[in-house]
């Protein structure tokens, strides 16, 4: 079989050497070539035709945005960011998402060395999705068996009767761009939304300020302890799972630093299932684009629990692989295009005697 052929862009010679090394002691790709800058980079892309880019942010003679941006337009390829773990860092990371690159991993700021060979398994797993990518499309990768939902949080059976809705959403691969097309969308007073995104420590509350500068609601990163009101969103930080409690007649955020369900923490999976346990019919329930099966059991659970769910569909996602385990699970309702997502979502809404909003 023919291995995924990476080019690695990087101003610093010890990431290159790094990056390479992880790289090379994979069994299904390799390094064909390591550039100091875009602009030798331009050149090897033509010279070589690699299947994968790993692109640094900050370097010199053209940054690394400027370069995806030309790359993108002139000649897309899948491309995976290296950015450092710093707010200015994650926003240029999110601006990179947004023109189109798969995914990003994050070089530590302390320990390069231990830091980057610890994320061996992660990078080669975010190589081999922005392969099968198809710039924003399909991929499913097999998960090694791991902590289920039972290990945060046991399921409730005998669940407080509420009127009041929620949406409950979960991504992880493209989710960055899939959140913020379905969060635009909403108006000022939709039902307050939780969020959980698979990302690192660091970049979770400056992807939640990005979205409250161009949301109608208010996002941000939860902090646990937050009434859940209409026409607000939070973020499930990159350190800990998010939860959805009651306190009284009362909605509220709870973060949780247990370990990892379904390799992820934070997991869908414990949101959906604080959800099935708190809010029962009362929540609507949405999966959007991501490698892995976070959030199929937790949806599963949702379902039963009368809640309403929707799944993205295969062919705006950029990695059908937690929609599609959801969806084989049996635990989806309606499988729905993002870009008529938030539509249906608030439709259904509508029609269940909530909110009467339209987009």
């Amino acid at each position: 079989m023919k291995k995924i052929s990476v080019l690695v862009v990087d101003d610093s010679a010890l990431i290159r050497k790094l990056l390479s090394e992880i790289i090379n002691s994979q069994s299904d790709m390799e390094v064909v070539g390591v550039a100091a800058d875009p602009l030798a980079a331009r050149e090897m892309i033509r010279a070589m035709n690699p299947d994968v880019l790993t692109l640094d942010v900050e370097m010199p003679k053209m940054d690394g945005i400027d370069f995806l941006e030309k790359l993108m337009r002139l000649r897309p390829m899948p491309v995976v960011m290296v950015s450092t773990l710093t707010e200015k860092g994650s926003d240029v990371t999110f601006r990179a998402l947004e023109l189109g690159a798969v995914d990003f991993v994050s070089k530590p700021k302390i320990d390069i060395v231990s830091g980057l060979k610890e994320y061996g398994n992660e990078i080669a797993d975010k190589i081999r999705i922005a392969k099968s990518a198809r710039l924003k499309r399909h991929m499913s990768i097999p998960v090694t068996k791991s902590a289920t939902a039972d290990a945060v949080l046991p399921v409730v059976l005998n669940r407080i009767s509420s009127t009041e809705k929620l949406i409950i959403v979960g991504a992880s691969t493209g989710g960055t761009e899939a959140i913020k097309e379905f969060l635009i969308r909403m108006p000022p007073n939709s039902p307050g939304i939780l969020v959980t995104q698979h990302m690192p420590e660091g970049f979770t509350k400056s992807f939640a300020n990005r979205m409250n500068s161009i949301c109608k609601i208010s996002v941000t990163e939860a902090q646990g302890g937050e009434r859940i009101l209409p026409g607000h969103a939070f973020i499930a930080p990159g350190h800990s799972h998010l939860l959805l409690k009651r306190s009284g007649a009362n909605y509220i955020t709870e973060l949780n630093h247990g370990e990892p369900v379904s390799r992820h923490r934070p997991s869908v999976d414990v949101l959906f299932r604080s959800a099935a346990n708190c809010a029962g019919k009362n929540a609507i329930g949405v999966i959007l684009t991501g490698m892995g099966k976070d959030g199929a059991a937790g949806m599963l659970e949702m379902h039963k629990a009368g809640a309403h769910t929707f799944a993205q569909d295969e062919a705006s996602c950029v990695v059908f692989g937690m929609p599609k385990e959801a969806i084989a699970a049996g635990g989806v309702n309606e499988i729905v295009s993002l870009k008529d997502m938030a539509r249906c979502v608030l439709s259904k809404l509508s029609s269940i005697g909530s909110h009467s909003n339209r987009i």
